[in-house]
């Protein structure tokens, strides 16, 4: 199972963010390398209106 029960005395983000790599590493893809494409997307973009 991908989600245990949070069993922290303050059930927080990072608490659940601790569940286990899969979480983080699906956490900090959704945060990093998501944007990382829109940015490169739209820089592209720039450059080609450019010529």
């Amino acid at each position: 199972m991908l989600f245990e029960q949070v069993t922290d005395v303050v059930p927080s983000f990072f608490a659940w963010l601790n569940q286990g790599p899969l979480t983080l590493t699906i956490f900090l893809h959704t945060i990093i390398i998501l944007p990382m494409f829109w940015i490169y997307k739209s820089e592209k973009k720039k450059l080609e209106e450019q010529k």
